[in-house]
């Protein structure tokens, strides 16, 4: 009985083990910039040619701008503005909001978020998934932090009168960004107004007019 009881531990340590990520297998893994290669990730160059520069991004000192229809201005430091990062599943943004501007309705697929205002009031929320829908939502100020859940709808609204600025980290090099507005009404090519106009019980005209903006 016991010696059962032990195996089903371990063999159940080992699966949760290789449900992980992996470990990596090297130092670092800076991307090969142009590289051919497809993988899940970006091919590495020579760990021999890696430099400093490599592992720094300058900039986030740099206010956003705003001057959009939604107020907001979002600067990434993913793979792609840090080549660094390859592998190592960690990434991050400066968002910048304007007065009752907002960062969108969107989603990260592949990271769970954790934001801290740095300067302002942000009103923050996420919804969670299906049959529930629910609105877990708080007003943020200077030095408070949220999380938001890997893939879960969320959004950020300024609530004061001057910009506010945050600071998100998130757990993948690639987190990726599906802006639901863009993605429902801006598809390439449309989407049927038809099949919008069904799920959102509204007339076809209204989906029509809607696309338009997009």
């Amino acid at each position: 009985m016991a010696l059962s009881v032990v195996l089903i531990c371990f063999l159940g340590l080992t699966f949760a083990f290789a449900a992980a990520d992996p470990s990596s297998l090297q130092d670092f893994c800076v991307a090969q910039a142009g590289s051919s290669v497809l993988v899940n990730g970006l091919a590495c160059k020579d760990p021999k040619t890696v430099q400093a520069n490599d592992f720094s991004f300058g900039g986030l000192h740099l206010p956003g701008n705003t001057s959009n229809p939604v107020g907001s201005k979002v600067t990434p430091v993913t793979v792609t503005q840090l080549l660094g990062l390859n592998t190592l599943g960690i990434s991050m943004a400066r968002i910048d909001i304007a007065p009752w501007g907002i960062n969108p309705l969107h989603t990260h697929p592949r990271a769970t978020e954790i934001l801290t205002v740095f300067e302002g009031t942000l009103e923050v929320g996420f919804i969670t998934s299906n049959p529930d829908n629910r609105l877990i939502s708080k007003i943020l100020q200077k030095g408070d932090a949220f999380v938001f859940p890997q893939g879960l709808v969320h959004f950020q609204r300024n609530t004061g009168n001057r910009n506010a600025v945050a600071i998100a980290a998130l757990g993948s090099q690639n987190p990726g960004v599906i802006t639901v507005a863009n993605a429902v009404f801006g598809s390439t090519p449309d989407t049927s107004a038809d099949i919008l106009a069904k799920a959102f019980q509204v007339d076809k005209s209204v989906v029509g007019q809607i696309q338009s903006k997009f």
